[in-house]
């Protein structure tokens, strides 16, 4: 075992297949430039002391063992540790620095960034026998049962698995992945709205308690054992159940089919499954704002851009766009303008980042 170590982690974006993850769905989410850095060192006691370049400028600390929850972003660190423990692995105290680009609240999983970033760092430091996939729901499991985001697979998994180019479809049922490469004719714009969110609490953890409670009504566990033949029996259901259910059968079935569009470098395919995405989540899911339908407005005005939706679990966050290759810069840089001037919010360019 070393002495200290370091690791890094990406942030994500999900191209399509939102809120279908706690569901055993499909999801499709790509990696972003955008990182998260933790540097770990040894300590010869119990003592976990960790800082964050960006959310503190004190350093935080705890003893393993005795992780209690409600310490704000050190929770995600707290949670780390615990969920180890639950796994039988015994974290010795270290130091963590915490350096990161992924922003927060931007619906492009900083959380699963510094929680895989952690996880890998320790896993070097400890020499742990830890395959990628098993980092991923030792963090989904923190994220969850200590800071209590009841979120599903899709962010650990992206975190920890994916990589540049490429799309990853996950069926977060069985965990099987398959790597879609990323068109060169196309290209993708992530624009963070300058509205933040939360999962922890709040419409998310609403929306996916009656999501569930349709899925008790049409008898089965999980609204993924259910394909779109089952449309008209959702219909029949009490709202807002009936709008909750066949928003995440019919994402469901357009991940699929934006997996075919990527692999056949269909645009137009593309944009069109993007912008049924969005109406569903703004209408049956209602988990849009205002300004991110404005936002995605804007960007589906763009003579570049095949299409646009919100991405994230809702409430604020970010939208993603595929926009003709070449163009994506300009566009995206337009598409900010007009959106700052129509609502007065500051958006900020996430993808294509600054060094792209």
């Amino acid at each position: 075992m070393s002495e200290s170590a370091s690791a890094s982690a990406p942030g994500r974006v999900n191209l399509i297949g939102e809120h279908t993850d706690y569901h055993g769905g499909f999801v499709l989410p790509t990696v972003i430039p955008q990182r998260t850095h933790v540097e770990v060192e040894r300590r010869s006691d119990r003592r976990i002391c960790a800082s964050s370049a960006q959310l503190s400028t004190n350093t935080a600390t705890y003893e393993a063992g005795r992780e209690q929850p409600g310490r704000g972003w050190l929770d995600y660190v707290q949670g780390v540790t615990w969920s180890l423990a639950r796994q039988g692995i015994q974290v010795p105290g270290f130091e963590v620095r915490i350096d990161s680009t992924v922003p927060v609240g931007a619906g492009v999983s900083s959380s699963a960034a510094l929680e895989i970033s952690l996880l890998r760092a320790l896993r070097d430091l400890l020499s742990l026998d830890l395959e990628d996939i098993a980092l991923a729901r030792i963090a989904q499991r923190a994220e969850t049962d200590f800071v209590g985001a009841p979120v599903g697979m899709m962010d650990q998994m992206a975190s920890s698995l994916g990589r540049p180019g490429e799309a990853l479809f996950i069926d977060t049922a069985t965990c099987r992945v398959e790597r879609v490469p990323l068109p060169s004719t196309l290209e993708l714009i992530v624009i963070h709205s300058g509205i933040t969110h939360a999962h922890a609490g709040g419409g998310y953890a609403a929306r996916r308690q009656e999501s569930f409670a349709a899925a008790h009504r049409l008898g089965v566990a999980r609204l993924s054992d259910l394909g779109t033949t089952a449309l008209d029996r959702i219909k029949a259901l009490p709202q807002p159940f009936a709008r909750r259910a066949r928003h995440i059968v019919t994402e469901n079935a357009r991940v699929v089919a934006a997996v075919a569009a990527l692999r056949d470098g269909d645009g137009d395919r593309l944009g069109a499954l993007f912008a049924a995405s969005h109406m569903s989540m703004r209408d049956d899911y209602d988990i849009s704002t205002p300004e991110i339908d404005a936002l995605v407005a804007i960007a589906e005005q763009h003579p570049a851009v095949y299409g646009a939706r919100m991405t994230g679990g809702g409430f604020g966050g970010a939208i993603v766009a595929i926009c003709t290759a070449g163009q994506a810069r300009e566009a995206a840089d337009e598409i900010s303008h007009a959106y700052a001037a129509a609502t007065k919010r500051h958006p900020s360019v996430l993808v294509p980042s600054a060094n792209q």
